[in-house]
């Protein structure tokens, strides 16, 4: 794929020459009006053009080859942010940030809908909530599966607000798009083709964590599997990988975010819970990912973290998660301050 910036006082009868160059080689093209200047961008694999022939157009500004081999999700292919939209939640591109917070696990009615409760009025944008519970170890909770499932669904329609829960075999894809408003794929299920193709055939969105183990590129291509079988609205989560370091449960992968913005044009989000395993310091390791520039946070909250079925320990209480929500707008008001400030000294000198 190639991206060229063509200034916009270029001669209509020279774009035609160069766009009938393009066609004329078998391209297919696309030509938008961006920033007071034309983006051409030749699609498909353009390895055999050469670059070099396109700038005897004294009017192309600049030319921006790419051919990764996720294309789709590639902010080279779709230079502008994704926003991803969660029952009127809107996540990604310009959009403020939005957290999505609730319990590791549904663990009775009373449980979730009194939780459910607690983290909307702390300023929690979307209740998570597992049903389908993927344990290491076969011994430990389970999940209420699809009895937690409806739970869940019934809590958010209480306090009114968007649910999401992960997602563990494409078999059940019914009963989530009935019951859930964002279907989450886990660490684990990253690299599950056939889920993440049967995935791209619902109207869904999806929260997809990168991998464990896995690397930038791999999570990228697996939300490609998605994205090429139709569905567009996926949200990318950071959730640390596993390193050589004992102190928390994950490493907090920080620059996965500034990277992801630039090559990507898919919303991400952070899971500061997993990436430490430390109730303790996920406060600051959330704040750190907003400054990074996340779109938004993934928290787990319990009202008695002590007394959880699962992921007690990484678990925050809900009065610190309004405390985290408030401090986090703040990062987030400042950081957006200074970008707008730079922008405008740039504009006032020319």
């Amino acid at each position: 794929m190639i991206i060229m910036t063509i200034k916009h006082n270029i001669q209509i009868s020279e774009l035609n020459k160069l766009i009938n160059l393009i066609r004329a080689d078998g391209y297919p093209y696309e030509l938008d009006n961006k920033n007071d200047n034309y983006l051409l961008t030749i699609k498909g694999d353009t390895n055999n053009i050469n670059s070099d022939s396109l700038y005897t157009f004294p009017e192309v500004i600049n030319i921006n080859e790419s051919n990764p081999s996720y294309k789709l999700v590639s902010r080279a292919f779709h230079p502008e942010d994704t926003v991803v939209d969660v029952c009127g939640i809107k996540i990604g591109g310009n959009e403020s940030l939005k957290i999505i917070a609730g319990p590791c696990a549904v663990e009775s009615e009373n449980q979730i809908k009194t939780i459910a409760k607690m983290v909307k009025e702390s300023g929690a944008d979307i209740l998570r909530g597992g049903a389908f519970k993927g344990r290491t170890s076969p011994y430990f909770f389970q999940g209420l599966e699809l009895e937690g499932l409806k739970l869940l669904h019934e809590a958010g329609i209480i306090n009114n607000i968007p649910v999401v829960s992960e997602i563990m075999s494409a078999d059940m894809i019914g009963e989530f798009e009935k019951y859930v408003d964002l279907i989450q794929v886990g660490t684990r299920n990253m690299q599950n083709y056939a889920l993440l193709k049967a995935l791209g055939h619902t109207n869904k969105p999806i929260l997809l964590k990168r991998g464990f183990c896995n690397t930038i590129e791999e999570w990228l291509l697996s939300a490609e599997y998605i994205m090429k079988e139709g569905n567009k609205n996926i949200i990318l989560c950071e959730r640390g990988i596993r390193t050589i370091s004992e102190m928390t449960r994950n490493t907090l992968d920080i620059s996965a975010v500034p990277i992801i913005k630039k090559i990507s044009h898919l919303p991400i989000i952070v899971d500061p819970s997993h990436a430490t395993g430390d109730s303790e310091i996920v406060d600051s390791v959330s704040l750190a990912a907003v400054a990074a520039g996340c779109d938004g946070l993934l928290i787990e909250v319990h009202n008695h973290p002590k007394y959880a079925l699962s992921d007690g320990k990484q678990s925050i209480k809900p009065d610190k998660l309004k405390e985290i929500v408030k401090t986090s707008k703040k990062i987030e008001q400042i950081i957006n301050g200074e970008i707008k400030n730079e922008s405008k000294n740039i504009s006032d000198n020319g």
